[in-house]
């Protein structure tokens, strides 16, 4: 892990400047309400308002996990809770179309990469693969794309022109897959891992390249549960493709479930009481997520 306060030169030129985060959307057109908070009437700084620019900016990697994480679950750093400025940007890309908020949501995406790489022993002159989750069928034709293969592509391109030997590779599809809203954690990694095929064509890494292995990032938009997350990273080892660690921009908050049960001391949480609150909708078929 990195001193507080100090980044590693790998991550140099991946964390914005003050005002610089939507710099390559000068000529971006939205709505006169802000992307973020939705606030209206006011300055926009290319369709964001100054206070919530500022908030993301500062947004810096940290290190998550579910608890309890599902088997499988890969080391993972997320930019930010699901809230805040962050909600509300990926909202506005993912559920009213605009689709060119990919560019700056791209770019934060490319800082949580680059650190996750970082952590895993990787660095700017070592190869580097981000793979994205995939999106169903369904999803895809709703959104007019895949919007986390089109944020992964914008993050390596941000990743490259800071130095990076970055690679994007999508040797993943997903198959249609039901509501998973009412299901446990494990049989939302059952049904996440279900609905994945490996595509015919897959990464080829030269043997020759001994670090290739600790730079496989796998990225995704939110991390609820982990479910989806584990099931690619098992996915991707069957074909003898080892996951160093995940990516996302949110991670949604777990609350622990109260209630008086038999033996139980007031106020004492149940065993395997843990839920989700919110369950985000990230693959835009209808369905609730596996995370």
């Amino acid at each position: 892990m990195l001193p507080s306060g100090r980044l590693s030169g790998d991550l140099a030129g991946l964390v914005l400047p003050s005002g610089r985060l939507f710099a390559d959307l000068a000529d971006l057109v939205l709505p006169s309400s802000c992307a973020a908070c939705g606030a209206e009437r006011v300055p926009l700084r290319r369709g964001t308002c100054a206070a919530c620019v500022a908030a993301l900016e500062a947004l810096r990697a940290y290190s998550t996990s579910p608890i309890p994480p599902p088997p499988g679950m890969p080391a993972c750093v997320a930019l930010s809770g699901y809230g805040g400025p962050m909600r509300g940007m990926l909202l506005a890309y993912k559920e009213r179309g605009w689709h060119r908020l990919a560019q700056p949501l791209g770019a934060l995406l490319a800082s949580a990469v680059a650190e996750m790489a970082v952590r895993a022993g990787g660095g700017r002159h070592r190869p580097l693969v981000v793979i994205p989750v995939p999106s169903t069928a369904s999803a895809a034709r709703e959104r007019h794309g895949d919007h986390m293969a089109r944020l992964a592509a914008h993050a390596v391109r941000r990743l490259r022109r800071a130095g990076w030997e970055a690679d994007l590779s999508r040797p993943l599809r997903a198959l249609p897959r039901g509501d998973s809203a009412s299901l446990t954690v494990a049989e939302r990694a059952a049904a996440a891992e279900s609905s994945l095929r490996i595509k015919g064509a897959r990464i080829r890494i030269p043997r020759r390249r001994p670090t290739i292995g600790g730079t496989l990032i796998v990225v995704d938009d939110i991390v609820t549960t982990g479910a989806t997350l584990a099931a690619v990273t098992g996915r991707l080892r069957e074909a003898d493709m080892q996951v160093a660690g995940a990516a996302v921009l949110a991670a949604t908050r777990l609350r622990k479930a109260r209630g008086a049960q038999p033996g139980n001391r007031p106020g004492a949480v149940a065993p395997e009481a843990k839920v989700l609150t919110p369950i985000p909708r990230t693959r835009g078929d209808g369905q609730p997520s596996a995370g």
